[in-house]
């Protein structure tokens, strides 16, 4: 478990503090770290982040060779895309940036609204997903993956291309490269604990291993008994190996059997049980004619406590090889000496001058919508209180086919929710701006796929009244229309893929039919109940969408948590208007 903390809420915001404090490399910003030395003038920037909980990813891996900042979000919860913006900001000085993340629900949806930010203020972005998990989809989808540890690699080897005077346009050629190139399986022996909770996430029966295992919390895809030393190894190595390309002729600069090697503790697992497994792992290796080149044995990305490693390889040809022994120096990787720079270099730079976050002055607003504000962030209140009084049992639902943090980034996006409402309420704003400040907050507190689809609802929800007039029953019913359509049209998914839209759409359905022009919290009742019974149908399908797609069979018989928590705020918001 995990034993050392605070408030658990603030556990990856102090953790990260500390690492700032003991590495004079880092710099702290809003979201996360950069280097605190500038980037130099023109050279893109390498941001590579996700959730916390995985150190020495990320934030471990920000200095010299490798990424040049990191976004942090919440313990296994995406940074928001403001978070990811502050710190993509602080780290770019007119050479673009590279955003790069694992291939999960929350990090493309809020990397991908920071990316469309950064490009409307001019800055050119690219986007690089890292998809190594055999286990989570057919090798005809690689690219729709989960990102494990193949992370290190292809951070590693990008990193290495902008250091060796890479452009953008190059460094994102080279990472999509590494990332095709890698492959990586493993196995849990038992599930992680969050700060604070007093169970982990999983747990794995005497004498067998999960396979198949994601970096959040989520258990494997399936139970097999726990084989020796020397058969997870051989299982690990089939499952990898089965996916190795043809090898190319001497002389071309292919692949030609020559592979970057990791295994990956995921917190508890000891050093001395790691390298039983790699003697066996280089054997087997070499008994396939592969030779391993600078492997690397030890914890990299890790899921907090959990019991469990990960084997990694690396299908190099001449380049990705040379970049990926080129020397790298960051707190938690180093390799060889870095070459010397000027100290002069970048530090008259625009870079040098570091990017905080404004705060945008509270527009003017009528009494009436004033008035309308104060409701609003009643709701939101109340929001906050039932999200606390359900936690535990959304975490539960979620801990079955996902990583078991929704009750906690439900807690913490509408606590962050209702403190924005209320500091802009006290500060006069009126309903609109009071929804959009609400919505930026639940995004940034919350992280995670359900932070950026509440917090982009609320937001979506503001552009349907004013800060100049109160608002009318009409305009309720139109920001839920609103904010269930933005939710569908940024995850993209439909009735039936057991997410949050299989309560949204039927509550959107009932609450047009039934609204009468006049009491529209009659008609959020109703629609909320379709909604609910409509979230309790989600037990009897298949997960097709979100992190539970890979587990999808073991979703069945347990209804989506996100449909759930959905269904149950629209039913308290009908029943408090009443």
């Amino acid at each position: 478990m995990t034993y050392l903390f605070d408030d658990p809420s603030e556990f990856a915001a102090d953790a990260v503090a500390g690492l700032v404090a003991s590495q004079p490399g880092l710099m702290q910003v809003h979201g996360g770290v950069v280097r605190s030395a500038p980037t130099p003038a023109g050279q893109p920037a390498l941001v590579a982040g996700g959730g916390s909980g995985h150190y020495p990813a990320f934030a471990g891996w920000v200095g010299p060779g490798m990424a040049h900042g990191a976004p942090s979000g919440n313990v296994f919860a995406s940074p928001s895309a403001s978070q990811v913006c502050s710190v993509a900001r602080n780290a770019e000085n007119g050479g673009g940036v590279i955003l790069g993340f694992g291939n999960y629900a929350g990090d493309v949806l809020h990397f991908g609204l920071a990316a469309e930010k950064l490009r409307a203020d001019g800055i050119d972005v690219r986007i690089v997903k890292v998809s190594d998990d055999i286990a989570s989809n057919s090798p005809q989808n690689h690219r729709d993956r989960r990102g494990i540890a193949g992370d290190l690699p292809v951070f590693k080897i990008v990193g290495a291309a902008i250091e060796a005077g890479a452009d953008l346009e190059a460094a994102e050629q080279v990472a999509i490269r590494a990332n095709d190139a890698t492959r990586s399986f493993g196995v849990a022996f038992d599930g992680c604990t969050l700060p604070g909770a007093d169970a982990p996430l999983f747990h794995v029966e005497d004498g067998q291993m999960a396979v198949g295992l994601g970096i959040h919390g989520e258990p494997g895809v399936r139970d097999v008994p726990l084989g020796t030393a020397r058969e997870v190894a051989a299982m690990l190595v089939d499952g990898v190996l089965a996916e190795e390309p043809d090898r190319a002729p001497e002389g071309d600069g292919g692949y030609r059997g020559r592979a970057a090697v990791i295994v990956n503790g995921l917190g508890t697992v000891k050093y001395e049980e790691l390298y039983v497994v790699y003697g066996h792992v280089a054997r087997m290796l070499a008994q396939r004619g592969i030779t391993p080149v600078r492997p690397e044995v030890g914890e990299h990305v890790t899921s907090l406590d959990m019991a469990g490693l990960s084997l990694t390889v690396v299908f190099l040809d001449e380049e990705l090889e040379e970049l990926w022994l080129a020397p790298v120096d960051t707190p938690a990787f180093h390799r060889g000496a870095m070459p010397a720079r000027d100290a002069a270099d970048g530090a008259a730079s625009v870079g040098a001058v570091r990017w905080e976050p404004g705060v945008d002055p509270i527009p003017q607003a009528s009494e009436e919508s004033r008035a309308a504000a104060h409701k609003v962030s009643g709701v939101l209140d109340l929001f906050e209180a039932v999200c606390a009084r359900e936690e535990a049992e959304l975490g539960r639902i979620d801990a079955v086919a996902g990583d078991g943090d929704h009750g906690q980034g439900m807690v913490f996006g509408s606590k962050g929710a209702a403190e924005a409402a209320r500091a802009a309420v006290a500060d006069g704003a009126g309903a609109r701006t009071v929804l959009v400040h609400a919505g930026e907050a639940w995004s940034e507190a919350a992280g995670g796929t359900s932070g950026a689809l509440w917090g982009a609802a609320l937001i979506a929800a503001g552009g349907t009244v004013s800060d100049g007039a109160g608002v009318q029953g009409s305009q309720v019913v139109d920001a839920l229309v609103a904010g269930v359509d933005t939710i569908g049209r940024l995850g993209g998914a439909v009735e039936g893929d057991k997410t949050m839209m299989d309560a949204a759409l039927p509550f959107r359905r009932v609450l047009l039919e039934t609204f009468d022009g006049v009491d529209a919290a009659a008609a959020i009742s109703a629609a909320a109940a379709a909604a609910r019974e409509a979230a309790e149908a989600t037990a009897s399908i298949t997960a097709t969408k979100g992190r539970a797609r890979v587990l999808g069979e073991k979703s069945m018989g347990t209804p989506d948590p996100g449909a759930l928590s959905f269904s149950v705020l629209m039913a308290e918001l009908g029943a408090h208007l009443s």
